[in-house]
């Protein structure tokens, strides 16, 4: 969720705000601006913050039950298409996550019913047809709207919280990956359709459509690596044999590494073998390019950089990677002192390893630990 402001937190929780729905709500004002005028531009962009406001208190439906049961929830996301809470973890039990998934559609009803016994808010057909219609009664729209969005969201399609139903149901019978796989297959099944009805009637649907099938294959990526690496020690998967940069070094040797190495990310570090930050490819292209040959490896790398403890499980360096939105995490000793490296590709393989006929019956590690890292600083050649 890069491009996104931080508005404020609550209950713990950074509620944030993607750049594109700041552009979804001036297109909103300049498009009502330019049909109706003024006065109905800013009633409709007072109906669509509103209506956000409502899918935020969804979300945070979501958050406080999941809060109840120890999952934190780090950040949510305002996109245009609707809101996105980061949990910090999947509930252990299935019923655990159904509550949490049945809260957001549970709030959406709530308010309905407030609008309704405290507004005097009508629904009906009026109001259903009219949601873009100024002569309809914010309340009402709004009424309607809420309804719509729990009868919405209780489809059963990643990301929405009816997959996650749909997930919880399946998880007790046949375990959470393959709960999670068969979710997911529906969900993106359900994207097809959805995508295939925006293709004649709203355009909308189509984009939602990308969305959910994006999403479901998000997620049930996301399960299996984290079932994969679930007890495994992260000394097992890490690579031990890298090139290292020291952050007074030359960007073109840099460049010379990038060039003469598989590496697409290098580790820097101090002196000392501390790891201080990570230089990936586009951030030395674009020191050469933006402060030219005289560029240091500090004026680009990225810090703070991610790191696990040696004696930590790959499930705890996957997680630091999803959390930091990172695709490096550095392995680090009781020193401090860098000694692996957990990247995507190093998970992705260890997938593949996993599907392999046998490999869970046979066992053993990944790789073992090779001799000690190597870098430019060094004698390696």
């Amino acid at each position: 969720m890069s491009w996104s402001l931080n508005i404020g937190k609550v209950a713990g929780t950074v509620v944030r705000l993607h750049i594109t729905f700041v552009l979804f709500l001036a297109w909103i004002f300049a498009s009502s601006y330019a049909s109706n005028g003024a006065a109905a531009a800013w009633t409709t962009l007072l109906f669509v913050v509103l209506l956000f406001l409502c899918v935020l208190l969804h979300e945070f439906g979501h958050i406080f039950t999941a809060q109840a049961f120890g999952v934190p929830t780090p950040y949510v996301t305002l996109l245009p298409i609707g809101g996105v809470a980061q949990l910090e973890r999947i509930p252990e039990e299935p019923w655990e996550e159904l509550l949490i998934a049945i809260a957001g559609p549970a709030v959406n009803v709530a308010i309905a019913a407030a609008l309704i016994v405290f507004a005097h808010a009508h629904l009906g057909a009026t109001a259903a047809m009219g949601i873009d219609d100024m002569q309809v009664p914010i309340v009402d729209r709004l009424a309607t709207v809420n309804l719509f969005l729990a009868l919405f969201n209780l489809i059963p399609a990643f990301p929405m919280d009816g997959g996650r139903v749909l997930r919880s149901a399946l998880a007790s019978r046949m375990g959470f990956v393959r709960a999670t796989e068969r979710a997911a297959s529906i969900g993106q099944f359900i994207a097809f359709v959805l995508g295939f009805i925006g293709l004649f009637h709203n355009p909308i649907l189509v984009f939602v459509a990308i969305f959910v099938y994006l999403a479901a294959s998000s997620e049930a990526h996301s399960v299996a690596l984290r079932a994969v690496s679930h007890g495994v020690p992260v000394r097992q998967a890490m690579m031990t044999q890298f090139v290292t940069l020291l952050p007074d070094t030359h960007i073109d040797d840099a460049i010379e590494a990038l060039l003469r190495t598989a590496q697409r990310a290098f580790p820097v570090v101090d002196g000392n073998g501390g790891f201080v930050g990570i230089l990936d490819r586009t951030d030395i292209l674009r020191a050469r390019k933006q402060v030219g040959p005289d560029a240091r490896v500090a004026d680009a790398m990225t810090v703070p950089a991610p790191t696990v403890d040696c004696r930590a499980t790959l499930e705890h360096a996957f997680r630091a990677m999803q959390d930091n939105s990172a695709s490096t995490v550095g392995v680090t000793d009781a020193a401090g002192k860098l000694v692996g490296l957990v990247t995507s590709e190093t998970l992705a393989e260890m997938m593949a390893l996993m599907a392999l006929p046998g490999r869970a019956e046979n066992g053993g590690a990944l790789n073992q630990v090779t001799p000690p890292v190597r870098g430019l600083d060094s004698s390696a050649p």
